[in-house]
Order: C-alpha cells, then structure tokens, then sequence
C-alpha cells in the first residue's frame, strides 16, 4: 500500500472529500491538519501555493477536484462510460460554482459591500442554483449523478457544512431534504465508519 499523506487546514471545507474518499478506498493515511499560522511557511513549498495536497509515495498533487476525480476512478466510483462521467463532472463543477459564488460573499473584506453582496446573491443567485440542485439530485435517486453513488457526492458531503456557513443557511438539508438524503447517504457508509469515530469534529 503507497503512503499518502493528506494536508490541510483543521476544517472539512474542500478537504474533507478527499478523507472520505481515501477512507472509503480503505487507505491508511496521515491525516496532516495544518494550523494556519503555518501556512506562508508552507504554501511555497506546494505544487500550486495551495490546500489540499495529496501526496502519494512523496509526490504532492493538488486541485481537490482532481484530487477526487483520481480517488474516484481508484475507488470504483467514477462513471461506467464516458458519458456518465461528463455527467459527474457537468454536476460536480455546477456544486463548485455554487461554493464559489458563495465565497465571493464570505470572503469579501468590506463588510458593507459584503451585505450588499448577500443580500443581492441571496435574493436574485442562490434561490435558483440550489433549486436546480434539488432537481439534480431527486433526479439521480439521492445522488449527484448518475443514479448512483461516486465521487460527487463525497465532494458535495464534505463540503456541505462549509457551504451551509458561506450561504448563511445553517437549515439547508431542512428545506431541501434531498440534500440531507445525499449526505446523509455518504457519512453511514460502513467504509467511512473508522475515520468518522477518530476524526476531529469541525463545524466547517
């Protein structure tokens, strides 16, 4: 079995995906959180001055969408074609864009532009993607595509927490139980049963 190191910040946000996945994939690996203080230490030594790296047998890999895209297709949780795999890219890109317009708002420093970006995404942006996730994900039976379990739904589970803070919607899954069941679904897998009972709790 390779080593693997996984580094990143002590939260889930756009990390917690990859533990799942190398969780459900049965890979023993260094769960490295880094405290933050460290970080310009660090960035200059990753492979894209960013977070999460995976590194296997000493080489770093970076992008966690690439990231799970790569464990997917170790896992046996990819696409059975190449047209079920489009799919899952098409909705996994579609739940990154709702994350990043959503950290346009959680990261802006000015604070009255940063209500007024809320305010106007919250009104005229949100209601219409996640109305369309919904869709998206009744559609393939609780799953993000493909009317199965695969790699997008450990993106969208890992991050759902993260993308409830950035959206201010801390009831979400109530509002839409669709999500709930998509989430939900991924954390009872038996695989994920060791790292969830050691994992540290995070709120994001």
């Amino acid at each position: 079995m390779p080593a693997v190191k996984l580094t990143y910040f002590p939260v889930k946000a756009l990390g917690e995906s990859t533990r799942l996945l190398l969780a459900y994939g049965g890979q023993e690996f260094e769960d490295f959180r880094i405290n933050p203080e460290t970080w310009p230490e660090l960035k200059p030594k990753t492979p894209l001055g960013q977070l999460p790296v995976l590194e296997i047998d000493g080489k770093q890999y970076a992008q966690s969408l690439a990231i799970g895209r790569y464990l997917g297709r170790k896992y046996g949780l990819s696409g059975a074609d190449i047209g079920e795999d489009f799919e899952i890219d098409q909705n996994v890109d579609f739940v990154n864009d709702i994350r990043a317009r959503a950290a346009l708002v959680h990261y802006e420093t000015d604070e009255v532009l940063k209500e007024k970006k809320h305010e106007d995404f919250s009104k005229n942006m949100y209601p219409a993607m996640l109305k369309k996730l919904d869709e998206i994900i009744t559609k393939n039976n609780g799953h993000l595509a493909a009317g199965k379990l695969t790699w997008g739904d450990f993106v969208l589970a890992g991050m759902f927490d993260y993308l409830k803070t950035m959206l201010r919607q801390p009831q979400l899954e109530q509002q839409y139980p669709s999500f709930k069941k998509l989430v939900d679904g991924v954390y009872a897998l038996p695989q994920l049963a060791k790292y969830l009972a050691q994992a540290p709790k995070t709120e994001i």
